[in-house]
């Protein structure tokens, strides 16, 4: 679901090795959601993809810089075909201009000195685990999230089923 009227983001690792360019998405805890689709490297580094396991028990992949090892973008569990998830640290200055968190989640872990009184002023959520979406999140984003999440859905279902004939 890309649309032209997106500015692109762009951001690298922390020694410019491998730099990318994302067009949408937004969400805080230093990720920021972006369709897949509108995510893509731009320069001729590809980063390091590791898995890693998630506490469900499900692989998730981290991409890091083949040469600093900054973590730049991953995934939770997904194939990474539908939504990437983008470390908004990376992000270039101009490009952290242009996002702004829904939210503040799993703050039960946050370090003592990080202070979100402003951003409870400002009304933006900040929980103790998690926020419900539909409820912080604006009309368009969550309608562009459902759209994801079918599209994922349906790629898991393909994915059982070619195992299952594979079996």
């Amino acid at each position: 679901m890309t649309s032209e009227t997106f500015t692109p983001l762009k951001g690298h690792c922390a020694c410019e090795a491998v730099k990318y360019e994302r067009e949408t998405g937004a969400a805080f805890a230093l990720n920021a959601i972006v369709e897949t689709s509108n995510f893509r490297i731009i320069s001729s580094n590809q980063p390091l993809r590791t898995e890693i396991v998630q506490p469900s028990g499900e692989i998730g992949m981290m991409a890091r810089c083949p040469i600093c090892y900054t973590g730049l973008f991953r995934d939770y569990g997904g194939d990474g075909t539908i939504m990437t998830y983008v470390k908004a640290g990376t992000l270039d200055d101009e490009s952290k201009k242009s996002i702004q968190p829904t939210g503040h989640i799993f703050i039960s872990t946050k370090l003592d000195w990080v202070d979100l009184t402003s951003e409870r002023e400002r009304g933006i959520p900040v929980v103790q685990e998690h926020y419900k979406r539909r409820e912080v999140w604006s009309d368009e984003a969550n309608a562009r999230y459902d759209i994801l999440l079918q599209k994922e859905a349906a790629a898991k279902k393909a994915k059982a089923a070619r195992k299952e004939s594979e079996a």
